[in-house]
């Protein structure tokens, strides 16, 4: 019997076809990001659901999904902007009332740009905040009614806390914080933010999901664990200090390398 966290993946629906036995052998949790296009949310998502609901059949790790991203930021000035993105959340939370999901990744409005001029521009720290809550009135709701989360994701974000207060401002269990290695290695590596584990540390019991992919701190590669740089020892470390039990999501480009991954946090003996 081993007390070591289990590790999922992210994949689309194709992606589960292909490791569907590694994902059913453990109670391992999925992150479907066949959902996140906007041709998707906009017409029939209905058979990509079936399609999802037969191939998980047997699955007893928790499900979730990356919601809707490009080309638009939760934090939009303009009212018609934060019209649309209201309405791919809202499509994106209707997908995942369909097929059983419980969370949800989005990402986060804060930027390298953003750090350094938060405080340049008088109240820009609270309008951030306040055009986000415009954004997820609804989402949030919507959330809340089907017992769903949404994590807020680590893009550029410098400053480890600053998400985490975000979050914090909602004041609902429908909203928490997630954090992508590679995203905080990046910051790390060409902005001079603080180290991965220190993103974990800030987050605390906030963080319900994880990203893992591995990086050398120049680029969001998503490569295979144990292919970059970052320090997992140090990472996984921070994350046994947790209360709660996130999500740890293997999120690489190169799919066929899934179990590998999982594999070289074995051989470390920090996850299986």
């Amino acid at each position: 019997m081993t007390s070591l966290p289990i590790v999922g993946a992210a994949m689309t629906l194709s992606d589960v076809e292909t490791h569907r036995n590694w994902l059913l052998e453990k109670p391992r949790d999925l992150e479907l990001q066949s959902f996140v296009e906007a041709e998707v949310l906009n017409g029939d998502w209905q058979p990509l659901a079936e399609r999802a609901r037969k191939l998980l059949d047997g699955h007893e790790g928790r499900l979730g999904i990356h919601g809707p991203f490009w080309g638009f930021v939760i934090a939009s000035q303009d009212p018609e902007i934060r019209a649309v993105v209201s309405k791919r959340l809202l499509q994106a939370l209707d997908v995942c009332a369909n097929i059983g999901a419980t969370q949800m990744v989005i990402h986060s409005p804060y930027t390298s740009w953003s750090y350094n001029n938060l405080d340049n521009n008088k109240g820009e720290r609270e309008k951030i905040i306040e055009y986000t809550h415009l954004t997820l009135k609804d989402a949030v709701k919507r959330a809340e009614d089907i017992g769903l989360t949404m994590v807020i994701e680590n893009i550029e974000d410098k400053d480890p806390h600053i998400r985490v207060g975000l979050a914090d401002s909602f004041n609902s269990p429908a909203v928490a914080v997630s954090i992508d290695t590679g995203h905080a290695h990046y910051a790390h590596g060409y902005t001079g933010a603080p180290p991965v584990d220190y993103y974990v540390h800030a987050a605390g019991n906030r963080l319900q999901h994880v990203h893992l992919q591995d990086a050398d701190g120049y680029a969001d590669r998503h490569w295979s664990l144990g292919e970059g740089n970052i320090h997992w020892r140090a990472v996984f470390a921070a994350l046994a200090k947790l209360n709660n039990n996130p999500r740890l999501i293997i999120e690489i480009k190169d799919k066929s390398k899934i179990p590998a991954s999982a594999a070289y946090l074995a051989s470390l003996g920090l996850a299986e």
